[in-house]
């Protein structure tokens, strides 16, 4: 295990500005791995999907996901994880996988709220898969995660991705609006070869609603309290520029978007919005849809019983 820092500056600065950062980083190395456990590498090989994070090649972080049955991926050392499967066409990632690129991994089992987050390099990249050598591995708590039971579809429509817009249209603001869940592609990267270099991809949480569309180009979510690593953030304090997923889990649509983000310290609405720790507010640069993508729908089970706590926008204004 690396005996240097697992964060870089923009989370150090975060945590920080918290009065935080004496306390973590000591026992922040318990938990933020050079490899990965056993148990996270058997955990990975019983998912049917995978959300990835990365760069085009324009440097905009997308997120994506990638699908297969069970043991689509594997893991033949605890630095290596196998991926049976590649981004779809009309996915943004679709060419910009390559060897060599930083890429984030985030496994989520809905059903048991379970979640573990890599991040690290393509090793090797085919026709068919691709393999990555991790460089950051570590779990996250089950918190904002709302249940889902997988139901594999009997019969499954071609998928279709939308030409590539540069404003939300109806469609896709309807889904944003009702999401609880969606997807967070970021990127650090510097000169030197620290740890904390490369692609993430995280998860958020709430109750349909708790995403703001402010126009047809722009919206707002309330940030909750997390873990204090502040990957995502820590990043975005660097590097503005990211990636969003909104799924579908009914329909097996996939909503990609790329721009920037501003964090929102304070505001009325932050201090309005119970619960929320500060706001996060996005600006497209363009948006994909991919229809009938997932080859498998979601029943919903039951919201994450800590959104009880947090409040909502129409409690807002």
């Amino acid at each position: 295990m690396s005996t240097k820092s697992p964060f870089h500056p923009g989370e150090q600065h975060i945590q920080e500005r918290l009065g935080i950062k004496d306390v973590l980083e000591p026992v922040a190395a318990q938990f933020i791995r050079d490899h990965m456990p056993d148990q996270h590498r058997e955990f990975f090989t019983m998912l049917p999907f995978l959300t990835l994070g990365a760069l085009d090649e324009q440097g905009r972080p997308w997120a994506s996901m990638v699908t297969g049955q069970a043991g689509f991926v594997s893991s033949p050392d605890d630095k290596t994880l196998c991926i049976q499967a590649v981004p779809v066409d009309g996915d943004p990632l679709k060419s910009s996988l390559n060897d060599g690129v930083d890429v984030g991994v985030l496994g989520l089992q809905l059903e048991t709220r379970r979640r573990n987050r890599l991040s690290g390099s393509i090793a090797h990249m085919g026709d068919e898969g691709f393999e990555i050598k991790a460089r950051q591995s570590f779990g996250n708590c089950p918190k904002y995660i709302q249940t889902r039971q997988l139901q594999h579809r009997s019969e499954q429509k071609p998928s279709k991705a939308s030409t590539p817009a540069q404003s939300f249209d109806k469609q896709a603001m309807e889904l944003i609006v009702k999401a609880d869940t969606f997807f967070i592609a970021s990127c650090y990267q510097s000169s030197n070869d620290h740890w904390s270099n490369g692609a993430d991809v995280s998860h958020r949480g709430g109750k349909p609603g708790f995403v703001k569309i402010l126009n047809e180009r722009e919206f707002l979510f309330p940030d909750f309290i997390g873990n204090h690593f502040f990957n995502t953030l820590g990043n975005l304090m660097l590097n503005p520029k990211s990636g969003y997923l909104f799924p579908d889990f009914e329909a097996g649509h996939l909503l990609m978007m790329t721009g920037s983000s501003k964090i929102i310290w304070d505001s009325p609405e932050k201090r309005a919005f119970k619960g929320a720790q500060r706001l996060v507010r996005f600006e497209l640069d363009e948006v994909v849809l991919i229809e009938n993508i997932l080859p498998f729908t979601f029943e919903f089970g039951e919201y994450s019983p800590v959104l009880d706590r947090f409040g909502s926008w129409d409690a807002a204004t």
